[in-house]
């Protein structure tokens, strides 16, 4: 009988013990880091990232001071450029573009198309926390507004009246928009 428990016992542990050495790793790997660096340098703005995600809670008054004032407007009192004077309005170059206030990654030009409203036109952010949106009834007029989904800066509206596959036309400002063309 002791013969069987032991015969039993070792074919039950020996297997379990293997398992378990198998499982152990002496060697400690060191943890990759990759950092991410910017790409668009704003040195007077500490709260301008390309990589940053996280949510930002920042005062008026401080925006104002690391804003350029024509920027501060449209993003932090919602005022709109002249249509057809955006240095984005009428452009086709392949890249990426960001709020201009905080560096929030917000749309890629495979979603802008020429629209004839005189702003930047895209069919679609690039995901789905880059923009949020506000009713917006100012001037009697009944709009959806666009925020910036990280610093909550005023970016333009969104209209039903885009192309497939969305049906959306974002309406941005172009100086609430910093590019970065793909060739850099």
């Amino acid at each position: 009988m002791k013969s069987k428990n032991l015969i039993f016992s070792l074919c039950f542990l020996v297997p379990l013990f293997i398992l378990q050495a198998c499982g152990q790793n002496t060697k400690k790997q060191p943890a990759k880091m990759v950092t991410m660096e910017n790409k668009i340098s704003k040195p007077g703005n500490p709260y301008y990232s390309n990589t940053d995600t996280t949510k930002l809670h920042v005062s008026n008054a401080e925006w104002k001071k690391v804003l350029p004032e024509d920027v501060y407007a449209v993003m932090r009192e919602a005022d709109t450029e002249r249509p057809f004077t955006g240095k984005y309005w009428n452009s086709n170059e392949k890249g990426t573009y960001y709020c201009a206030s905080c560096g929030n990654l917000l749309f890629r030009s495979t979603a802008k198309f020429s629209s004839s409203c005189g702003w930047p036109s895209f069919f679609e952010q690039e995901n789905k926390k880059s923009i949020v949106f506000k009713e917006d009834n100012s001037l009697g007029m009944e709009r959806i507004e666009t925020l910036c989904g990280r610093c909550g800066g005023h970016l333009g509206h969104i209209f039903d009246d885009g192309p497939e596959p969305t049906g959306k036309r974002y309406c941005m400002n172009s100086i609430a928009l910093d590019f970065i063309p793909d060739n850099k």
